[in-house]
């Protein structure tokens, strides 16, 4: 087998997409957060693990170098359908207690996560369950990203960890000695739930996480797919209460199912444009169909068929069509995207943002002031999107309002080192009434390498402007 390398596949930088009728059926590529967990679990479990439907995405490479550096083996190829198969074998030992060289602390492991959040803040956590010293850095993008609030509750389970100005990285992880803890999030995040839940495998006792409402369960999902007893309640404020017992991990294969969050992009054009679009296999986790829930609000037809279950995930097939659903009462008012909904799309929200330019009734976002630290500032981006392909839109602090009846026209963009927001200008050039030119668009390589494949499959058109 040989040792592939995901992410390695390059794309245009500049492109112009024509507009253009799409329609067919799509494989979309694996979904990025379970691929991060499919190798750091599959790292920490006791015997060799059998990964498959990887995303072979920048990302994903990103955290399997970094699992590399901290001594695991792992081998990967790419199956007929791109995504990546392989093999994991790590047995990495968490412990409560650092790991001494002749009675000193080993030298820091240097570990480049790329452009990948995912990577950094979860590798803290296993970090510093492993009692390894290391140091977590990445590209300028990741640089300007928060991490003080995975560096709180580490701290408070008893591990030395700093980063510059206190809350940028890079990330520094000095072993020390662990304890479990009740952390009370003040938001509710997937990551910072993971960090502390990672963390706490390798501590005496159980770890529990509080957060203000649901968050991504993929962590807790995988790990009870290995063996370990994880409970999750929702209390009678919505709050969402997590425990881990530590214990062996215990695994033989595990899946990443396909990405939702490629998969809105398929949806929307499908819904806006005038063809059907089917992307099978998609997962159907609930804290991942925030998307799906607003375009049906926005009057989509939305069908769901061939439910399954893929390593604990709930799959499916979604299949959108311009039609819209017959009897969804007409809307004066836009459709409102806020609390946890909000939490259940976070990701999807430049494309939904589309979406509501091109519906009757607009959409309205609130309670998203998370979009202003991604890999861009996104609402400020989406707004500046919007207004370079002509649309309206009117920014707040924490969202948008988008009034309907919108349509992209023709102009040049730049996505900023965003691999949403490019991906967003290109299904708005292909709905629109005119060629719009991307710049920045090779950033997509992080998280969808084969976007623009897929794009002309379903009939789409493009071309390179590089030179």
């Amino acid at each position: 087998m040989t040792d592939a390398k995901p992410g390695a596949r390059r794309l245009p930088d500049r492109i112009r997409v024509l507009p253009g009728a799409v329609a067919g059926t799509v494989d979309v590529v694996g979904d990025k957060s379970l691929s991060h967990r499919c190798l750091m679990i599959g790292a920490l479990a006791v015997d060799e693990v059998t990964v498959s439907g990887l995303a072979p995405s920048g990302d994903v490479a990103s955290t399997a170098a970094a699992l590399r550096l901290l001594g695991a083996r792992i081998e990967l190829d790419s199956a007929a359908d791109g995504s990546l198969t392989g093999r994991v074998h790590g047995g990495l030992q968490l412990r409560s207690t650092p790991e001494l060289a002749d009675g000193r602390v080993a030298r820091p492991i240097a570990i480049d996560c790329g452009n990948s959040g995912t990577t950094l803040r979860l590798l803290a956590g296993v970090a510093v369950g492993l009692g390894r010293a290391v140091v977590l850095d990445g590209d300028h993008s990741l640089q300007r990203r928060p991490v003080d609030r995975v560096l709180e509750p580490l701290r408070e389970m008893g591990a030395d960890v700093s980063a510059r100005d206190g809350r940028l990285p890079p990330l520094e992880v000095r072993p020390g000695r662990l304890q479990p803890i009740t952390w009370r999030s003040p938001v509710a995040s997937a990551q910072i739930k993971s960090a502390v839940i990672l963390a706490g495998l390798g501590v005496d006792g159980p770890t529990t996480v509080v957060s203000p409402a649901p968050s991504r369960d993929h962590t807790e999902r995988m790990l009870r797919h290995g063996g370990l007893d994880v409970v999750s309640t929702i209390a009678a404020d919505g709050s969402e209460n997590v425990t881990v017992h530590p214990g062996a991990i215990v695994l033989s294969e595990v899946s990443a199912a396909r990405d939702p969050s490629a998969a809105a992009f398929w949806h929307v054009a499908g819904a806006f444009g005038t063809g059907r679009i089917t992307t099978p296999g998609v997962c159907l986790n609930e804290g991942r169909t925030g998307a799906l829930d607003v375009l049906r609000a926005l009057g989509v037809d939305v069908l769901i068929e061939d439910s399954g279950e893929s390593s604990g995930e709930p799959v499916g097939t979604v299949v959108v069509s311009s039609r819209r659903a017959a009897d969804h009462p007409a809307m004066s008012q836009p459709v409102q995207v806020s609390g946890t909904l909000v939490v259940r799309s976070i990701d999807e929200l430049p494309i939904l943002a589309l979406a509501g330019a091109l519906s009757s009734c607009g959409l309205e976002v609130r309670d998203a002031g998370e979009l202003r630290v991604k890999e861009s500032d996104r609402i400020q981006a989406v707004a500046e999107l919007f207004r370079a392909l002509g649309m309206q839109l009117e920014e707040r602090v924490d969202g948008f309002l988008i009034r309907g009846g919108q349509r992209p026209g023709g102009g040049s963009v730049h996505a900023g080192g965003d691999h949403r927001l490019a991906m967003t200008a290109a299904i708005a050039a292909t709905l629109g009434t005119a060629p719009v030119d991307i710049a920045g668009f090779s950033s997509v390589a992080t998280s969808y390498p084969a976007f623009l494949d897929d794009l002309t499959a379903l009939g789409g058109r493009w071309e390179p402007l590089d030179d």
